[in-house]
C-alpha cells in the first residue's frame, strides 16, 4: 500500500518538473529570439527542427492523465533530451553574443530618437550624437514624407500623419533606408539620389564608402560640407547603418508620444526617446526670423499693429503648446512601456551647460561620451559673436539662449504666455508681468527651483 501511494506522488512531482522545464524552454527560446532576431533565423529553424524530432516531449509535459510506469520511463528520457538541448542552446547563445558584441564590449545596440519642434535647438543637440563615430545619425528624414504626403491639420488626418511618421521611423531605426525611396522626389533610380534632405548634416552619409566619387553632372543641394561626394547610394547608406553600433534620428515632425508605443515595444529595437523643449516665447521669436513668410501676420501685428492677429493663428500656437505638454506629461508619468526610455530636456539647460547635459543624455542612452563629442562641444559653444547664423549649430550658447528677450515686443510675449501657460508652468518657465521684467537681464525666466524632472 505504501508503494502504491508513493508512485502517484513521484509521478506528480515528475510531471510538475516536466511542466516547469517546458516553461523554461519557452522562456529561453523567447530570449534568444530577442537577442539574435534577423541575424540567427537559420539557427532558430534548426532548434525548431530539433524539437520537432521529439514530439513525445511536449505530449508528456502537457499530459495530466497517463499510466504511471510507461510515462515515467518516457519522461526521464525526455528530460535527458531537454537537458542536452538546453546545453546546446546555452552554448550557441554564448557564441552568438560574442560575435555580436565583439572584443568583449558588451553594449547592446541603441536606437535614439531626438523628438522636438522647429527652432528649439534640436539641430544643435542632434550634433551631440552626430559627432559620435559609432552612431549612424540622420537629420530630419521625415522631411521627405511631409513634402510628399499631404495631411490636413487636426482630427483623423493628424492621426494618419503620426502613424505614417511612426512606421517610417521604425524602418529607419532598423536601417531600412529604402523606405525613403517612396517619398524622395524625383524618385531615386537604381537606389541613387542627389536629393537627400540635409545629407551634409549626417557624418555617416558623408564618410567612405557612402561618399562615392563626385560626378560633375550631378548637383546636390544638400551636399556634404567637407568633401564632394557623388549622388547618395541608398544601398551603401543602409549597409553603413548596419555596420554602426547605434542609430540616432532627429525629427521635429512627430509630437504625439503615445503613437510611439508600438515602436518602443518592438523587440528588434531598444529605443531611447529624448524630448527637447524650449521657452515658447523664444520659439516664436526664432520662427518669425527663420520662417519670415509664414509669420508675416505676426510681424505686422507686433511691429505696426496694422493687421489684426487672427484667432486661428493663436489657436494654432495654443494647439502646438498643448501637444508638446501632453506628450511631456505622458513621458513624465512613466507608464510601463516608457519606463527608462524617456527623457525630457530643456534647451536652456543645454545652452548653459552643454557638456554636462550631453553627459546626462549619453548616460540615459547607455552610451559612453567620447572625446570627439567633447571636442565638438568645446569648439562649437564658444563661437565668436558674428559666427552664428539662423541655421548654425555653432553658437556661444551661454549668451544665445535668452537673446530673444531683448528684441521681442512685450505684447507678443503676452499672447504666447496666455496661449501656452500650462506648458510653460510644467517646463518651469516664468511668466513676465511687464516689459521691464522681460528685458531685465537680472530677471531669470527659469524657475529658481527647477522642476523635479530636471536632472
Amino acid at each position: 500500500m505504501e508503494i502504491r501511494r508513493a508512485l502517484p506522488q513521484d509521478f506528480r512531482e515528475l510531471l510538475h518538473c516536466l511542466k516547469m522545464r517546458s516553461k523554461y524552454a519557452i522562456l529561453l527560446v523567447f530570449v534568444i529570439g530577442l537577442v539574435i532576431i534577423e541575424k540567427e533565423n537559420n539557427f532558430i529553424s534548426r532548434v525548431s527542427d530539433k524539437l520537432k524530432q521529439s514530439p513525445q516531449v511536449l505530449a508528456e509535459a502537457n499530459s495530466t492523465e497517463a499510466s504511471p510506469a510507461p510515462a515515467e520511463n518516457g519522461s526521464l528520457a525526455s528530460l535527458r533530451e531537454l537537458d542536452a538541448a538546453f546545453s546546446q542552446l546555452r552554448s550557441h547563445l554564448h557564441n552568438v553574443t560574442l560575435q555580436l558584441v565583439g572584443n568583449g564590449d558588451i553594449r547592446p545596440r541603441r536606437h535614439i530618437l531626438l523628438m522636438a519642434t522647429t527652432r528649439t535647438g534640436s539641430s544643435f543637440v542632434g550634433e551631440f550624437f552626430n559627432q559620435q563615430g559609432s552612431i549612424f545619425y540622420l537629420f530630419e528624414p521625415l522631411w521627405h514624407i511631409e513634402r510628399t504626403v499631404t495631411f490636413e491639420p487636426g482630427g483623423a488626418n493628424a492621426v494618419g500623419s503620426a502613424l505614417v511618421y511612426r512606421d517610417v521611423l521604425k524602418q529607419l531605426l532598423l536601417c531600412d533606408l529604402y523606405i525613403l525611396e517612396s517619398f524622395i522626389l524625383p524618385v531615386p533610380e537604381d537606389h541613387l539620389t542627389p536629393f537627400m534632405f540635409r545629407r551634409g548634416s549626417s557624418r555617416s552619409l558623408c564618410e567612405e564608402p557612402v561618399c562615392t566619387p563626385s560626378t560633375k553632372k550631378v548637383f546636390e543641394k544638400y551636399h556634404c560640407k567637407n568633401r564632394r561626394c557623388g549622388p547618395l547610394n541608398i544601398t551603401l547608406a543602409a549597409e553603413a547603418c548596419q555596420r554602426k553600433q547605434h542609430v540616432a534620428l532627429k525629427t521635429v515632425r512627430i509630437r504625439q508620444l503615445e503613437f510611439l508605443q508600438p515602436l518602443v515595444e518592438d523587440p528588434r529595437l531598444d529605443v531611447r526617446i529624448i524630448q527637447l523643449v524650449r521657452d515658447p516665447r523664444a520659439v516664436l521669436a526664432s520662427r518669425m526670423v527663420a520662417f519670415s513668410g509664414k509669420y508675416e501676420t505676426w510681424k505686422k501685428w507686433a511691429s505696426e499693429g496694422e493687421a489684426p492677429l487672427r484667432e486661428e493663428e493663436v489657436q494654432r500656437l495654443r494647439g502646438n503648446c498643448e501637444s508638446i505638454r501632453l506628450s511631456a506629461e505622458l513621458g513624465l508619468r512613466r507608464p510601463g512601456w516608457l519606463r527608462g526610455r524617456y527623457m525630457l530636456v530643456r534647451y536652456e539647460d543645454v545652452a548653459q551647460a552643454p557638456l554636462q547635459k550631453a553627459k546626462e543624455m549619453y548616460s540615459f542612452a547607455g552610451l559612453p561620451l567620447t572625446s570627439e563629442v567633447k571636442d565638438w562641444i568645446s569648439k562649437n559653444t564658444q563661437a565668436p559673436h558674428d559666427g552664428s547664423g539662423v541655421y548654425s549649430t555653432r553658437k556661444n550658447s551661454s549668451e544665445q539662449f535668452e537673446k530673444w528677450r531683448f528684441s521681442i515686443p512685450f505684447k507678443l510675449a503676452q499672447v504666447v504666455q496666455d496661449a501656452c501657460a500650462p506648458a510653460m508652468r510644467l517646463f518651469g518657465y516664468k511668466l513676465a508681468g511687464s516689459p521691464a521684467a522681460l528685458a531685465n537681464r537680472s530677471f531669470s525666466l527659469l524657475e529658481e527651483a527647477q522642476p523635479s524632472w530636471v536632472t
